[in-house]
C-alpha cells in the first residue's frame, strides 16, 4: 500500500496500540499532523512541550503502557528534554517523536535545527534518526520494544520533514533484530539458592523495596514473600503502594525524609534484601555508613545496578516478579527461611520504632491544627486521603509538599502514586496529573503541588480545561520555595536568599478561573474538608484549591545531606525518645 512517511508513522503507532498522543505541532513535524485527522489516536494539544513529556510519563506510570509524545524540531525538541531525563531517571517507558529539518539541511544550522539525537543520547535508552522512509515501521516497532522491555525507559525517534513527505510501499515490520540488546531472563537458580540460605540464617533482615517491583507488577509476589518470611518491609519513594502502608510489617519509606523506623531498621539490619532499588544517595546517606553490618541480596533487572553503589553478597539479574516468585518457591521448601522465632525479637524492635516515631507535626490529630489561618500542610494531605475514594491516584510535584504527600497519604495499591523521584523536576505535577487522568479516566486524580512548582507548568490546565480532563490540584501555598527555605533555615543560619514567592502574587483563584477551572481558596483549617468535598463534586472541569499553609513548617524526619543515616533528625516532639 502506498503511504507517505507521515501516514506510515501514524499507522505504525496505531499498530503498537497507541490510543493517546500528547503533542504540539510545528513546522518540521507538520506533515505528520495531517494524517492524525483520520486516525483513531486521540491527540491532546498541550501548551508547552515539557507538558507533553510529563503527561506521557503520568499516563505510563498509572497504566504500565508506554506514553507517547510528539513535538517539532529545535526548541520543541529541547523543551521536552527535561521530561526525557525525568523518565530516564525513574525508568518510565515513553516514546517521543521529534520533527527534524530535511535530511539535506541537517548540519547547515537550518531554521529550528538542533542535533536532537546528540542532545538526548544520555537521557534515553536509545534514539533513532530516520533517514529512509522505508525504515519507519521497523524503527517504531524497535522503539516500543526497547522502551517497554528490560528496565523500562524513554526512547526518541527523530523524524526529518522530507522523510515524512516521501512516498513508500508500506510493509509491516518483520521479526526484530537488535544485536547487543539483551533483556534479563529467568533468575539464576544458584543465586536464588544462595539468597535463600542468607535469608534462612539472618536474625535481623529487612526488605528494601524499590520502583522495580511496581514496574514488574510484582506486588502480589512481594506480599507472598512477606507472608512466607515475616520480614519487615520498607518501600522507597518510587515504590509507594507496592506494599500497603496499613500492613503491620510495613515500616514506611526509607531515605532523607523517610520514616525513622524504616531508616533505622536498614541501618541496624544484618541482611538487606533489595528488590528493584538502585541504592540512591537519598536512601543511603553517606554510603560508607549505610547498613554497615548487613549482608546484601540485590535483585535488579539492570545488570549495571548490581554492585554500582554497594557490592552485594548475592546479585540476581532478573525481572523482580520472576525473581521473587523463584525465591518464594524455594522458601516454601525451606523451613528455616520461614522461621518467625529467629527474627521475632528483631521484628518487635522494628515495630517499637514504628510505634514511637510516627510521622507527626504540631497539632496532629486535631480538626484545626496550629493557629487560625495557618493550615498545616500535612493536615491537608490527611484530609485529602480521608475524603477521597480508596483508588484515588495521587500525583505530586517536587519539594516539601512531595514529601508530605509521600508520608501522610497512606498508600494501598501500586500505580496509585505518580511523582518525579530521581530528577526531582519542579513543575511535574500538573501535566503528569493530566496524563494520569487520561490513562485512568474512571479514577479520581488529585495532584498535590507547591506554589513554586505550580507556577512552572500551570498553563497545562488550559489543556485540561479544553480537553475536559477533570484533574484536581491542591496547592500547598506557603509563599516560599519551601524545601530550599528549610535548608537555608537549618544549614545557612536562616539567611533566606531568593526563596520568597508571596502568597497573593499571582492570585491562584483568578488564574485558575482564567484557565477554565474552578478556583477555591482556603485560609482556615476548619474549611479544609468542605473545600475538598466541593472539589470532589466537580467532574466536568479541573479544580484548583489554594490552601494557605504554614510557611514555617519543616519536613521531618530528615537526614542532612552528606550525613550518615544514623544522624537522622526527628520531629522536635520526638527528640527525647530513646532510640
Amino acid at each position: 500500500m502506498k503511504l507517505t512517511g507521515a501516514q506510515a508513522l501514524i499507522k505504525s503507532l496505531e499498530r503498537e496500540g497507541v490510543e493517546v498522543l500528547f503533542g504540539l505541532p510545528g513546522g518540521a513535524i507538520l506533515p505528520v499532523y495531517d494524517p492524525i485527522i483520520d486516525s483513531s489516536i486521540r491527540h491532546i494539544l498541550v501548551r508547552h512541550e515539557q507538558g507533553a513529556g510529563h503527561a506521557a510519563e503520568g499516563y505510563a506510570q498509572v497504566t504500565g503502557r508506554p506514553g507517547v509524545a510528539m513535538v517539532t524540531s529545535g526548541p520543541g525538541a529541547t523543551n521536552i528534554v527535561t521530561a526525557l531525563a525525568d523518565a530516564y531517571m525513574d525508568s518510565v517507558p515513553i516514546v517521543v517523536i521529534t520533527g527534524q529539518v530535511a535530511t539535506t539541511s541537517i548540519g547547515t544550522d537550518a531554521f529550528q535545527e538542533v542535533d536532537t539525537t546528540g542532545i538526548t543520547a544520555s537521557v534515553t535508552k536509545h534514539n533513532w534518526l530516520i533517514t529512509d522512509a522505508n525504515d519507519i515501521s521497523r524503527i517504531v516497532a524497535e522503539a516500543f520494544h526497547v522502551a517497554t522491555t528490560g528496565r523500562p525507559g524513554p526512547v526518541l525517534i527523530d523524524f526529518p520533514k522530507d522523510v515524512a513527505n516521501a512516498t513508500i510501499d508500506y510493509e509491516e515490520p518483520g521479526e526484530l533484530e537488535l544485536p547487543g540488546y539483551r533483556v534479563a531472563s529467568a533468575p539464576d537458580e544458584r543465586s536464588v539458592a544462595a539468597a535463600v540460605e542468607l535469608i534462612a540464617a539472618a536474625e535481623r533482615p529487612v526488605l528494601y523495596v524499590g520502583g522495580g517491583v511496581i514496574k514488574a507488577d510484582a506486588a502480589k509476589e512481594l506480599a507472598h514473600f512477606v507472608g512466607l518470611t515475616g520480614i519487615p518491609v520498607t518501600t522507597t519513594l518510587m515504590a509507594r503502594g507496592a506494599y500497603p502502608d496499613a500492613e503491620a510489617l510495613h515500616l514506611g519509606m526509607p531515605g532523607m525524609h523517610g520514616a525513622f523506623a524504616a531508616v533505622t531498621a536498614i541501618q541496624r539490619c544484618d541482611l538487606l534484601i533489595s528488590f528493584g532499588a538502585r541504592f540512591d544517595d537519598r536512601v543511603t546517606g553517606r554510603v560508607e555508613d549505610f547498613a554497615k553490618g548487613a549482608k546484601v541480596i540485590h535483585v535488579d533487572i539492570d545488570r549495571a545496578e548490581i554492585g554500582k553503589v554497594r557490592r552485594p553478597e548475592v546479585g540476581i539479574v532478573a525481572d523482580c516478579r520472576l525473581a521473587i516468585s523463584a525465591l518464594n518457591e524455594q522458601i516454601a521448601k525451606n523451613s528455616a527461611a520461614q522461621s518467625r522465632d529467629r527474627i521475632a525479637t528483631w521484628v518487635e524492635r522494628c515495630l517499637d520504632w514504628k510505634q514511637r516515631f510516627p510521622f507527626t507535626y504540631e497539632g496532629a490529630g486535631t480538626a484545626a491544627p496550629g493557629d487560625i489561618g495557618r493550615i498545616k500542610p500535612q493536615f491537608v494531605v490527611e484530609e485529602l486521603r480521608r475524603l477521597t475514594p480508596p483508588e484515588t491516584i495521587l500525583v505530586a510535584g517536587v519539594g516539601q509538599h512531595q514529601m508530605w504527600a509521600a508520608q501522610h497519604w497512606g498508600f494501598v495499591d501500586p500505580r496509585s502514586w505518580v511523582n518525579s523521584g530521581g530528577l526531582g523536576t519542579m513543575g511535574f505535577a500538573v501535566p503528569a496529573a493530566i496524563g494520569a487522568k487520561v490513562g485512568c479516566p474512571s479514577k479520581m486524580v488529585w495532584a498535590v503541588d507547591g506554589d513554586g512548582c505550580f507556577q512552572m507548568t500551570a498553563q497545562e490546565l488550559v489543556t485540561a480545561s479544553s480537553e475536559r480532563i477533570p484533574v484536581k490540584i491542591a496547592i500547598l501555598n506557603n509563599a516560599y520555595l519551601g524545601m530550599v527555605r528549610q535548608w537555608q533555615h537549618m544549614f545557612y543560619e536562616q539567611r533566606y536568599s531568593e526563596v520568597y514567592l508571596s502568597p497573593d502574587l499571582p492570585d491562584y483563584v483568578k488564574w485558575a478561573e482564567a484557565m477554565g477551572c474552578v478556583g477555591l481558596r482556603v485560609t482556615d483549617p476548619k474549611d479544609v474538608a468542605a473545600a475538598i468535598e466541593q472539589a470532589n463534586a466537580v467532574n466536568d472541569r479541573p479544580v484548583v484549591v489554594d490552601f494557605r499553609t504554614d510557611s514555617m513548617e519543616h519536613v521531618f524526619p530528615m537526614v542532612p545531606a552528606g550525613a550518615s543515616n544514623d544522624e537522622i533528625l526527628v520531629h522536635p516532639s520526638q527528640a527525647d525518645q530513646p532510640r
